[in-house]
């Protein structure tokens, strides 16, 4: 009877965390400035329209760039805000929150940090699964939190992060962590693995324009319900390695048989686990016997 009881009183949860990528080095970005701010309203859009999907779902807004990755939403500090009539008060939190920390970001980003073309998404993945589990561990008794990670970037998935989002992809599988990626600008094949190992969906749109459209339409419905609407078709997920040494993706390379590092030319030593292996030499090849002459009978 106690079992039933906890189970019908069991609270489940939808937690969605929203990783905005803001470098102003991106190629959209630079063509135009305008396009980030549309970027960054239909995000919001989006982002109530999960919290308006249920009363008990949760948000966390996220913002990445160049040197590092900072939280957006929820706020240290909420601010206060009055409400407006006929704005839901909920609503108006996230809208105002995030375009003033973000304004506050791209700030420092431009007057005090050089600009680099790598984003560190890697890293902002990390601590989204970071703040998943720590909301785990804080959850009441018999509550259940469904969480799930969307990335929105326009920038390159750079190998030299491929060690960083191979850990982040594993592990959110192991959480049972839904990561999607939505592209702006170009195909992104390592994010396309993560997708494809824990069960999301990856989206490169075709129009910077329809953005809001594709948002809602793909990544806004439940991982559970997906299977029942009609999507994208899956691509075709490139599952090159990138070797350890250049850091650039290989088709063929050498694997250390300790650490499974990948090198896409031969050494003695593995700069990972500093084993040391022989020197391949040269195949042996094989002598081959003369057949000896029967005797004659005359």
């Amino acid at each position: 009877m106690c079992q039933e009881v906890n189970m019908a009183n069991g609270v489940e949860k939808s937690l969605l965390v929203i990783v905005l990528d803001t470098n102003p080095v991106q190629k959209f970005v630079r063509q135009d400035t305008r396009i980030l701010t549309q970027c960054l309203d239909s995000v919001i859009v989006f982002a109530n329209a999960h919290l308006m999907q249920k009363s008990n779902n949760q948000l966390a807004v996220m913002a990445c760039h160049s040197h590092s990755s900072t939280f957006l939403y929820p706020d240290e500090k909420p601010m206060e805000v009055r409400q407006i009539d006929g704005q839901y008060e909920g609503f108006m939190m996230v809208e105002r929150t995030v375009r003033q920390n973000l304004q506050k970001l791209i700030h420092e980003i431009v007057t005090n940090k050089p600009l680099n073309t790598e984003s560190l998404i890697g890293g902002a993945l990390a601590m989204a699964l970071c703040y998943i589990v720590r909301l785990e561990r804080e959850k009441a008794a018999g509550e259940k939190i469904h969480s799930r990670i969307l990335v929105v970037t326009g920038s390159n998935d750079s190998a030299s992060q491929y060690m960083n989002y191979m850990n982040v992809f594993f592990t959110a599988q192991k959480l049972g962590v839904v990561v999607d990626v939505c592209s702006l600008d170009q195909e992104l094949g390592l994010l396309q693995q993560g997708c494809d190992i824990t069960g999301g969906n990856y989206l490169k749109i075709p129009q910077l324009a329809g953005l809001l459209q594709y948002l809602l339409w793909v990544f806004l419905p439940d991982p559970k319900v997906r299977s029942k609407l009609v999507l994208p078709p899956p691509v075709k997920v490139d599952y090159r390695a990138a070797c350890f040494c250049h850091r650039e993706l290989v088709d063929i390379g050498y694997v250390c048989s300790v650490c499974l590092s990948i090198f896409c030319k031969f050494s003695p030593i593995c700069t990972t686990c500093h084993t040391v292996f022989k020197m391949p030499g040269p195949m042996p090849t094989k002598i081959k016997k003369k057949k000896k002459n029967p005797d004659i009978v005359h």
